[in-house]
């Protein structure tokens, strides 16, 4: 057997794992912007449960789903480490040419979701515990949030699990997937949590039944657009998907990406309960510009992701003249695009900053104090772009 096959490498890898592109600006495009517009559907899922069940004229359904899906998606986002680090390792496999290590990775990041999400489910009463404790509500909303969790708890490991697939795709530059998936996860969601809500009359039941479908079906859905890792045998060799010096190194990696996930939730919940110390004014109004620094992250996200991919390539690549080259193009590339993109969010908060927070909110008070930060909001792109990077 040749060497690189006996090393889980195939004689022509750059069509499996997409190395043959020149590295252009172009090339950046193709891996950001379908990013920016599926992560322009990520806070669709939780609204529309608050939607649909909004259609039933009551307030308890609403605060309970509203509740429920603040609670699992601060549970399911600590697991934001499996996207990242799933980028970055596959990148590198990729750039090294060594396409088992890419199929053996993604066997890897799925027995860590899998895992993750048996903890959450065990961990049910614990999380509902401490969500009430820390937000108390009506007995009504307590008791139709835990209805609500108790069926959607079910699929963390399938939720969980499309953190690595897509982490998996975004690697292999194949952005285009992760919007689709997004698009029949949200698309499922509003189908199904209309029938059973307004058709059937299931109400909060119903609408915990139709998100769980829709992670199912998008876990689904991104397992057949990653079928290419499990046509390679190496994606259940359990001597390298269980070798110990790789299983360290991700589990270093995704522990420091854990760490900063962790501390990004610390800050934004000290903002949100220092701010309530100044009252509801003060409170709303930094609701509404995070929500607009929230807006900036996400769009950003696109060129830090399509850094992740390319950059992890050329790191794999280090030991080819090639790869050092591709490194410093890599960042230039992303680094010119992801700096184009945060001068035209602040342009656009300089000009369309007023008309935003009028949209956010009817209050007059709350939009006063709003645009006394406003100057922060236009520079912040500015700012936060080069973190991302």
């Amino acid at each position: 057997m040749p060497d690189n096959q006996a090393s889980g490498q195939t004689e022509n890898p750059p069509n499996f794992l997409g190395q043959s592109q020149p590295l252009t600006h172009r090339r950046v495009l193709k891996i950001a912007l379908p990013i920016v517009l599926s992560n322009a559907t990520v806070p669709i899922l939780g609204a529309v449960d608050v939607g649909v069940v909004g259609q039933l004229g009551e307030a308890a359904p609403i605060g309970a789903v509203a509740l429920g899906a603040i609670i699992l998606s601060t549970a399911y986002w600590i697991f934001g480490f499996l996207r990242m680090g799933t980028v970055g390792l596959v990148g590198q496999a990729a750039g090294a040419g060594d396409a088992g290590e890419v199929s053996a990775i993604l066997s890897r990041a799925l027995l860590i979701a899998g895992f993750g999400g048996l903890v959450v489910i065990l961990a049910y009463p614990l999380i509902t515990w401490a969500a009430f404790f820390w937000q108390p509500t009506s007995p009504e909303v307590e008791d139709l949030a835990r209805r609500y969790l108790a069926i959607r708890i079910v699929t963390a490991p399938c939720a969980i699990a499309v953190f690595a697939l897509t982490g998996w795709l975004v690697a292999m530059e194949r952005t285009g997937a992760v919007f689709v998936i997004q698009v029949v996860m949200n698309g499922l969601n509003i189908l199904l949590g209309l029938w059973f809500v307004l058709g059937l009359g299931w109400g909060v039941e119903g609408v915990a039944i139709a998100t769980a479908i829709a992670e199912v079906t998008g876990a689904a859905v991104a397992l057949w657009y990653c079928r290419a890792a499990f046509a390679r045998p190496e994606w259940k060799d359990r001597r390298r998907v269980f070798d110990r010096e790789r299983l360290i190194a991700m589990a270093l990696l995704n522990g420091d990406i854990l760490i900063r996930s962790l501390l990004l939730m610390a800050i934004f919940l000290t903002v949100t309960f220092t701010g309530a110390r100044f009252g509801d004014v003060t409170l709303a109004a930094n609701q509404v510009l995070m929500q607009l620094f929230l807006f900036t992250g996400l769009a950003l996200d696109g060129t830090a992701i399509a850094a992740e991919t390319l950059v992890g390539q050329a790191l794999g690549a280090r030991d080819k003249t090639a790869g050092r080259g591709q490194y410093i193009t890599a960042v230039l590339r992303t680094f010119v695009l992801a700096g184009i993109g945060a001068l035209l969010f602040a342009g656009f908060y300089l000009i369309a900053g007023d008309a935003l927070i009028a949209l956010l909110t009817p209050d007059d008070a709350i939009r006063e104090t709003t645009r006394a930060f406003m100057p922060w909001v236009i520079a912040s792109p500015l700012f936060v772009v080069v973190g991302f990077q």
